[in-house]
């Protein structure tokens, strides 16, 4: 199916027992069992629910991945990712990062022995220098937040990967309707779904999505043992949002261009941080790996 029609039905069935086309918000902690151990595929809220699985399978295919993993923030999703690794691993990240996911590296992952270096990663031969032999991750945000500077996804995914290291990236910004960084060369995906993937500025979530079958495991093992998991209706809130996530970041983007033009004639702005602007120095790299350039000035 097409985007739009992928953001309004994937990953969701009518409610076998009412018909509704909407998914229902399943506001349980505990499933009834048929015996002991034999359950109907649900155990315990933590584990799985099933308005919960309807957004993962969702996002899973909007972001052109094998599974997804709904988490209770942003962060808690990006934490999940920091704990794929080892005490004595070392990260490679984006030096322009959001604030959030600096301050989880640098206060709180360094305390248990995982290393960082933030480097400018729009610049391939700075990412090369900073790899050390127990390099594990390169952690990308694209555009950047604050100042929209790009990285090459699939440039870099092809250099790091020779060396073993996973990519993953921050596409918070992009969304999966301009940006796709599994089909780059990425290896995971991450989002504050509280954005643009929500829309309506209601609900605190993260997730995260792959398409490596060990990846899958792993995150799946993480998601119930650590249990930052969101609740029902949070998810339902995204699954609304995401139903109008086409019109709505192709308003963005219109916005977001017209606004750029506007201050750009301006005589009292300096400068502006846009790469849809005509000049933008990486204008040619934002149209070859995404189909906007969102909707951030």
């Amino acid at each position: 199916m097409g985007f739009a029609t992928d953001a309004i039905h994937a990953g969701q069935t009518p409610d076998p027992s009412t018909g509704a086309i909407m998914p229902p918000i399943y506001q349980t902690s505990t499933y009834v069992q048929d015996g002991l151990g034999r359950h109907k595929g649900y155990e315990y809220a933590r584990t799985q629910n099933p308005t919960r699985g309807a957004l993962e399978r969702n996002l899973a295919v909007l972001e052109a991945g094998k599974q997804a993993f709904a988490f209770a923030s942003g962060l808690a999703a990006i934490g999940s990712i920091f704990q794929l690794f080892d005490g004595g691993d070392h990260v490679i990240c984006t030096d322009n990062v959001y604030g959030g996911t600096f301050r989880l590296a640098d206060k709180v992952w360094r305390r248990f022995g995982l290393e960082f270096s933030f480097v400018d990663t729009s610049k391939p031969e700075l990412v090369e220098k900073a790899i050390r032999p127990r390099t594990k991750l390169l952690l990308l945000e694209t555009p950047t937040n604050p100042v929209l500077t790009l990285c090459d996804i699939a440039a870099l995914a092809r250099m790091v990967h020779a060396r073993g290291i996973r990519v993953a990236v921050d596409n918070t910004f992009m969304t999966p309707f301009f940006q796709r960084p599994l089909e780059l060369g990425a290896d995971i995906v991450v989002h504050s779904t509280t954005k643009y993937l929500n829309g309506h500025s209601d609900m605190v979530g993260g997730v995260v999505v792959v398409n490596d079958s060990d990846l899958s495991e792993k995150l799946g093992f993480l998601q119930n043992a650590v249990g930052a998991v969101p609740g029902p209706m949070d998810c339902w809130l995204v699954l609304r949002g995401i139903k109008t996530l086409p019109l709505r970041m192709r308003q963005h983007e219109q916005n977001a261009r017209e606004l750029a033009a506007v201050l750009a004639a301006h005589p009292r702005v300096q400068k502006i941080y846009y790469p849809g602007l005509p000049g933008h120095p990486q204008q040619e790299l934002a149209r070859r790996q995404a189909s906007g350039f969102g909707g951030i000035v």
